[in-house]
């Protein structure tokens, strides 16, 4: 199979291809951990990123909901008037990091061995690296996108985007005039399908985020003596019944085109439409690559926090549950009714954060130029297009009718698992990869 190859003619310059592994160590040493419940900052970090943007030429504004909360917006006019814009936009802030679980500090931006280390490598200020040198080795050459280019740097993705991208949809929608689609996390890297396969999953949907509270109310009473209408026990049951749940398998549009592409990849002969499909026998002949269809096959609903009691001598009269749902594109009233049903008469539930499931177009000519983009860096990949199991700020944009994909390009080695190393610990990326993902990023950008 052909090896990933250097291209340069007309593409991103060496100085872009430095700065990019500059700038993502640079980021990752700026502290932006979110907490969630409002406890972030991303101040430093948005000013950062203004900074390399106005040293190009770009007029950017710094946004915030509320103060260190910050946002960049730019735009850079592209060369057809007349064509859609694009938005291009990577989240600032990060999940915690432990440093005693870390092999260095996760805010050391630490380059080793081709390597630069740090909570953010991932997931996704190397994205934010590869947008900035991207745009500055267009002010150096000259050149121009064809079409609008709106550049957005957002707080809180890693929570709820209400300091983030939710607050600029709602209140700088008009900083969005003509974005059509947007590009951003979670699509376009390396996935190693065995055998020497170099997939490149591209994300085409999402599924909607569903954060649940389970609260029961019982019969508070002492520990020692008999109590039917234990808060304790009636949760309990209901959370084991969610947790134990076997979602039914819904193959959305964006999951169909991945199983065909992946099937095809593998050379497995399957008809998605037959009446006896079974999806899990598919999965099953795709090897290593199943793991990219297999958690959004279905709705699902994992529990993750329990609240109860207070004393080991006390049964609470409350009781309480968070459980992390996540639903398919038009399967949201099938995941309520479910809910409804498995939690039953004793136990109430509500949304305590909820967002909508999205799906994008497989075959659009912005599709088509991301796929054209890693295949002239990689004669040998094989592009696929999948459904994120997770969420992005793609759904607060989509509020302003902004279809979004997954593409934040990186080459990696066998061995190096995205899904893993991204939230996960030793959080790294390779030089390589960075200066892969700028060159294609770039190619994707000018012409998409």
């Amino acid at each position: 199979m052909a090896e990933a190859r250097a291209i340069t003619d007309g593409q991103a310059d060496e100085q872009a291809l430095d700065e990019t592994v500059r700038f993502t160590s640079e980021l990752i040493r700026i502290d932006t951990t979110n907490r969630g419940g409002g406890d972030g900052r991303e101040r430093e970090a948005a000013e950062y990123a203004a900074e390399r943007l106005a040293e190009a030429g770009v007029e950017p504004v710094i946004l915030e909901k509320a103060p260190g909360r910050s946002n960049v917006v730019a735009r850079i006019a592209g060369t057809d008037p007349s064509a859609d814009a694009l938005l291009v936009h990577g989240h600032l802030d990060v999940v915690p990091a432990e440093a005693a679980d870390w092999t260095v500090d996760p805010f050391s931006g630490e380059l080793r061995d081709g390597i630069v280390w740090g909570r953010g490598a991932l997931d996704m200020k190397s994205m934010d690296a590869m947008i900035l040198a991207a745009v500055r080795s267009w002010a150096r050459a000259g050149v121009r996108p064809r079409r609008d280019v709106v550049v957005a740097f957002t707080a809180d993705e890693e929570a709820s985007a209400e300091y983030g991208a939710g607050f600029l949809a709602e209140r700088h929608g008009e900083l969005f005039e003509g974005c059509t689609e947007g590009v951003s996390e979670s699509g376009g890297f390396t996935f190693h399908g065995g055998e020497g396969m170099r997939i490149y999953p591209i994300g085409a949907g999402e599924r909607g985020t569903a954060w649940l509270r389970l609260s029961a109310r019982g019969r508070a009473g002492h520990g020692s003596k008999a109590n039917p209408h234990n808060a304790v026990v009636i949760l309990a049951e209901a959370v084991a019944r969610i947790g134990r749940h076997c979602w039914p398998v819904r193959p959305v549009p964006t999951v169909r085109a991945a199983l065909s592409g992946l099937a095809a990849v593998y050379g497995v002969e399957t008809d998605l439409d037959a009446a006896d499909f079974d999806a899990d026998a598919l999965l099953a002949q795709l090897g290593p690559a199943a793991q990219l269809v297999e958690s959004t096959l279905r709705n699902s609903a994992n529990p993750t926090v329990f609240d109860a009691g207070y004393k080991v001598n006390v049964v609470p009269e409350h009781a309480a549950a968070q459980v992390d749902g996540r639903m398919l594109p038009g399967w949201e009233e099938e995941f309520i009714a479910t809910m409804d049903e498995l939690t039953g008469p004793e136990v109430d539930w509500e949304f305590q954060h909820r967002t909508v499931p999205l799906g994008a177009p497989v075959d659009s000519p912005t599709f088509t130029a991301m796929r054209s983009a890693i295949e002239r860096f990689d004669p040998g990949a094989h592009v696929v297009p999948y459904c994120m199991s997770g969420g992005t700020d793609a759904k607060q944009f989509s509020r302003l009718g902004i279809v979004g994909y997954g593409f934040s390009p990186l080459l990696l080695p066998p061995g190096f698992e995205y899904g893993r190393l991204a939230h996960g610990v030793d959080e790294r990326v390779p030089v390589e990869g960075l200066r892969f993902g700028v060159r294609v990023l770039d190619d994707f950008l000018r012409s998409a």
